[in-house]
């Protein structure tokens, strides 16, 4: 019985690594997978707009440093937060699972 509890604890590992929140789904987590889902989202769109400015700026449709500075920041706010909720969204998913 525990084997089997590893498997699907290393299952939900493996669909949260693929995407964020999926594991916290396959382990029952509707609201909580739902939720790291949302804020994936929300990070990824923050990483992109980052990109955005800082491909303006390097293209020259933008002189300004201010931009090219609210640009990285977006940028590193976004790959942050991906990262942060990627790691927690693994080690949730696998926890979980490995006490059902």
């Amino acid at each position: 019985m525990m084997n089997q509890n590893l498997n699907n604890a290393g299952l939900a590992a493996v669909f949260s690594f693929i995407f964020n929140g999926l594991g916290q789904l396959y382990n029952g987590q509707i609201f909580k997978g739902l939720v790291i889902i949302f804020l994936s989202a929300i990070s990824m769109l923050v990483l992109i707009i980052g990109s955005i400015l800082i491909g303006f700026w390097l293209s020259g449709k933008i002189i300004f440093g201010k931009e090219l500075i609210f640009g990285l920041t977006l940028f590193l706010i976004g790959l942050v937060s991906i990262c942060i909720l990627g790691i927690y969204s693994i080690l949730d998913a696998y926890r979980t699972a490995a006490k059902k």
